[in-house]
């Protein structure tokens, strides 16, 4: 009879439970894994018996055999070691069958029986709550993440001995307790009284972090863009503990959650490179991982020189930036992930990156400008709500001598009042700003008065708006009157929105 344990594994970022299953047998000796085992759950073979032998106890000859089930479910990474070792030891009685029978187990296995950290174990802990064991085992890297789950006892030893004396009783180990750490410290280097001048992209990085907005600045090499961008995390609110928990869960499976930092406070921001492929912008892979619009959830995706980003990744973002979810289809399996992000961008105004500059002379082409402006496709920047031109400031507005700009902390305050009005707008739904709001929403809550229909119509005809453009220019302007603390939406509101869109 073979001997089981209750391990699981992550399938995008939802958890599944896995019974690890170990049976020996006579015969020449042979370990086999079965049950859609990748690289790494293959190589455990070697760990776990280097592992058994440097602990004290001994591999069995013979036939061995893992099972995995079930079986049609892919499993990746080096999670089950330990739950392989004990089921090895169960099923060979040098360790009783009782003490593993309530149990969820993960963690790899070092050849000197030491446990290392594993990705993904939030929402493997997730699914150890759901199915009602008595402990969760993790290495001690992981225990505060698991610690998270309420109501789910968490034990985490630092080597396979520790946990087979506390299995047996002869050295018990402490129950996790989640550690109160203060929430994510702001990076204050990145703050708006570093900015001298640009008052019109910090009113519009304002509004955009106010309603989640999505945002576009143009402007010459060295006009500030990318140091607006970097202070945008300084003015949007902390995350919500459910947000926290989403954004850890994530950057869990994604293998880029801190040690340090169990739970994840402040907001993404995400800075991928021009040279990033569609799959690690997106999410993929042969076993599905999650991309940067994904580990940009509930924060921002910072595309620096939109143009130069392949054309294939830049239109990927089409479904993310309107559904707030990316799937990734495969062959044996469909997986979803979150990607519900606010996108800022920046880019020159053409290749030399001079056009309109009143000091320096553009050296480009008609042709070469042409060019440079269908890198980008039309649709994707009508998913953008906010294009802002960053000029190139003069020397007295860059003096360092001169008067202080406003902090990122008054800025914040207001950012953070507006969107407590959101909060009671959206009260009982999934959605957080104005930027998420569907159709019916729009309906509702962005009714304009005749003069703004007036204006609207103006301007639909002259800037040749189309029906989302039409759309985008209301949710901002409903977040402008959130900022004015009005409670419907004026002239002034929807003049300031048009002037965000393209001419």
């Amino acid at each position: 009879m073979s001997a089981t344990i209750l391990s699981a594994t992550t399938i995008g970022i939802e958890g599944v439970p896995v019974h690890v299953e170990a049976d020996v047998q006579h015969g020449l000796p042979n370990f086999t894994v079965v049950g859609l085992p990748d690289a790494a759950v293959q190589e455990s073979r070697e760990r776990v018996r280097s592992a058994m032998r440097g602990a004290g106890f001994f591999f069995p000859r013979g036939r061995v055999t893992v099972n995995l089930a079930p079986a049609d479910v892919k499993k990746a990474g080096p999670g089950f070691d330990l739950p392989i070792a004990l089921a090895l030891l169960v099923q060979t009685k040098q360790l009783p069958a009782e003490p593993c029978a309530q149990l969820m187990v993960v963690g790899e296995l070092g050849l000197d029986a030491s446990l290392r950290p594993v990705r993904g174990v939030l929402p493997l802990a997730l699914v150890a709550r759901f199915k009602g064991v008595q402990a969760f085992i993790v290495p001690q890297v992981n225990a505060q993440e698991a610690a998270l789950v309420e109501g789910l006892t968490v034990f985490a030893p630092t080597t396979l001995p520790m946990l087979i004396a506390h299995l047996l009783g002869t050295v018990p180990l402490p129950a996790v307790t989640p550690e109160q750490r203060p929430s994510t410290q702001r990076n204050t280097e990145s703050d708006f009284a570093q900015v001298r001048g640009q008052a019109h992209a910090k009113r519009a990085l304002a509004v955009a972090a106010a309603g989640g907005h999505n945002i576009l600045l143009i402007g010459p090499p060295g006009s500030g863009k990318t140091m607006l961008a970097r202070c945008l995390p300084s003015i949007l609110p902390e995350l919500s503990r459910d947000e926290a928990l989403d954004v850890t869960a994530i950057h869990s499976v994604g293998g880029v959650l801190p040690p340090d930092a169990p739970l994840q406070f402040a907001r993404p921001f995400r800075t991928p490179h021009h040279t990033t492929s569609t799959v690690a912008l997106i999410g993929g892979g042969s076993y599905p991982r999650p991309g940067e619009v994904s580990l940009a959830h509930h924060g921002v995706l910072y595309l620096d020189e939109l143009p130069e980003f392949p054309r294939q990744a830049l239109e990927s973002l089409r479904q993310p930036l309107e559904d707030g979810v990316v799937t990734v289809a495969r062959a044996a399996q469909t997986v979803k992930f979150p990607a519900r992000f606010m996108l800022v961008t920046s880019q020159n105004p053409c290749p030399c990156g001079y056009r309109g500059d009143p000091k320096r002379h553009c050296t480009c082409s008609p042709g070469q400008m042409l060019r440079y402006d269908r890198r980008i496709s039309g649709p994707l920047l009508d998913r953008i709500d906010l294009h802002i031109q960053v000029p190139r400031q003069d020397f007295a507005t860059l003096r360092i001598d001169g008067a202080a700009a406003e902090p990122s902390a008054s800025i914040r305050l207001r950012v953070e009042q507006a969107r407590a009005v959101q909060r009671v707008r959206f009260q009982g739904s999934s959605l957080h700003v104005n930027a998420h709001m569907g159709a019916r929403l729009v309906t509702k809550h962005c009714q304009v008065d005749t003069p703004s229909h007036a204006l609207l119509q103006q301007a639909v005809d002259q800037l040749h708006l189309s029906a989302r453009g039409y759309v985008r220019v209301l949710k901002v302007a409903r977040t402008i009157a959130d900022l004015a603390g009005a409670e419907k939406i004026e002239l002034t509101h929807v003049a300031e929105a048009l002037q965000y869109r393209p001419s």
